[in-house]
């Protein structure tokens, strides 16, 4: 089941896909990496996805991905008299930490540490930011502010401060139970949301130590004044469209998108472009025009992977919305402008044997037509480094280790088959010639470029470019 394209999908399971029959038709359909939301569902719901996952992984002998998202930090507002009360531009609302009902004129905000950060001046979002609240007074325990954009606010609605970093950890006490359930479940991938800052990437890594790759989730703008240390510190980047689009105006979100991929492109880090992709699709057949554009100008950047959310989760047509964001990523990575933009931002070699060889590899395969890259990897360093090239031919991904093919299932343009331990060049050149065969990628006759390190089995030692020819 090698997909015709190189950009991957992730799709989220929920109530719509949880069962053997519909989490079998995605995966057809061209899903490559699961997505569990932690903010729903119990742990027998994971546990029993996960279980039919990895059933699915052996039935189909192909490497699948799974991640979990954390829940978070989540900033609301507390109850109203009758459920919601109306707010008029103009007027003045307190916030305050009474555990009371409010009204028109406060409500009950129970997060002390956002009194603590705001200041005159700072705006609060409610509802996705369909109300705008400006504070013009402000305490350990109190905010007073003015009504900028008025409208209806209800019980339990979300709040966000944008511009302003709370002092709050991104793992909550139930994201550390759900984290550890998920580690101990088996999950690839661990997706931190409510990053801010270098320190909160830290925590989670001390929590998880390696027992599973962490994907970062940029939906707050002061992540991104720490966007280069955020990336070189974790396994994979998340560009959170959602909450970012509204802690930012909107016209900003396209251009730190791009900085986001690019960034990514350079460090070689896979990177996610996810949220409303597709959201029409939640109750229609089939996408907008401008959302089937969205998803393939993420591609026509060189973003590893594309998310769908709810549209797999809870739509109407899950199989459709992976169907049809498989059709738009083979048809944009087939228009000839494709090639000419990814390379336009192709990112220099840094000055290492190991990102010699990978530059190397996809130059020797481009002048000779190859049919492949072949490359042997242990920790995933040297698939990683040559996705980072985006070659012009395939990349065969080869390891003993199913955990890695599992956590790099997102990496661009690669496809991984589970080999056994090799131990000598000949045995090197016959498993990568027959891997490229048997996988439909090669044919009697044509060549491929294989990259490994030695001596084989070294994490990290990519030194070794091979041309070989299959059937010799």
């Amino acid at each position: 089941m090698r997909r015709n394209r190189n950009a991957k999908i992730v799709a989220t399971v929920g109530p719509a896909t949880s069962t053997p029959e519909m989490l079998r038709k995605l995966f057809a359909a061209g899903a490559d990496v699961f997505r569990f939301n932690f903010s729903h569902g119990s742990f027998d719901d994971h546990r029993e996805r996960f279980e039919i996952i990895r059933a699915l992984e052996r039935e189909t002998r192909r490497p699948i991905g799974i991640m979990m998202d954390l829940q978070g930090p989540k900033l609301r507002v507390g109850t109203f008299d009758g459920g919601s009360a109306e707010l008029v531009a103009g007027q003045r609302f307190r916030l305050d930490l009474e555990a009371t009902p409010g009204g028109a004129g406060r409500a009950h905000l129970p997060h002390r540490e956002i009194f603590a950060a705001i200041d005159v001046g700072t705006d609060l979002l409610v509802d996705d930011g369909k109300l705008r609240l400006r504070v013009i007074s402000h305490g350990p325990d109190f905010a007073e502010t003015e009504v900028v954009t008025g409208g209806r606010i209800s019980d339990r609605k979300g709040v966000n401060v944008p511009n302003v970093v709370l002092p709050l950890s991104p793992i909550t006490d139930k994201d550390r139970r759900d984290l550890a359930f998920g580690l101990d479940l088996g999950v690839d991938l661990v997706a931190l949301s409510f990053v801010q800052r270098p320190e909160d990437v830290a925590e989670a890594k001390k929590l998880i130590a390696g027992r599973a790759g962490i994907v970062i989730k940029l939906e707050k703008p002061s992540a991104i004044e720490h966007l280069d240390e955020l990336i070189d510190m974790c396994d994979g980047v998340m560009v959170a469209r959602g909450d970012l689009g509204v802690e930012l105006p909107p016209e900003d979100v396209p251009s730190i998108q791009k900085r986001i991929v690019r960034a990514c492109r350079q460090s070689g880090t896979p990177v996610i472009v996810a949220t409303q992709m597709l959201e029409s699709m939640m109750g229609s057949p089939s996408p907008t025009r401008a959302e089937a554009s969205d998803v393939a100008t993420a591609v026509y950047d060189g973003a590893d992977a594309v998310m769908l959310s709810g549209e797999t989760a809870s739509g109407r047509y899950p199989v459709e919305a992976i169907s049809i964001m498989d059709r738009i990523i083979q048809r944009t990575e087939q228009d000839t402008l494709y090639r000419t933009i990814l390379d336009a931002v192709h990112p220099e070699p840094e000055p290492t044997a190991a990102d010699a060889i990978s530059a190397a590899a996809r130059q020797v395969g481009h002048t000779i037509s190859a049919a492949c890259i072949a490359t042997f990897t242990m920790s995933g360093s040297t698939a990683l480094r040559a996705a980072r090239e985006r070659p012009d031919v395939p990349i065969l991904g080869l390891t003993a280790k199913p955990q890695t093919a599992r956590k790099l299932a997102l990496l661009w343009g690669v496809h991984w088959v589970l080999t056994h331990d090799i131990s000598t060049f000949t045995e090197m050149v016959q498993t990568a010639t027959e891997a490229a065969r048997t996988e439909g990628i090669a044919e009697q006759g044509q060549r491929l470029v294989i990259t490994a390190g030695v001596p084989f089995g070294t994490p990290g030692a990519t030194n070794v470019l091979r041309i070989a020819r299959v059937g010799e």
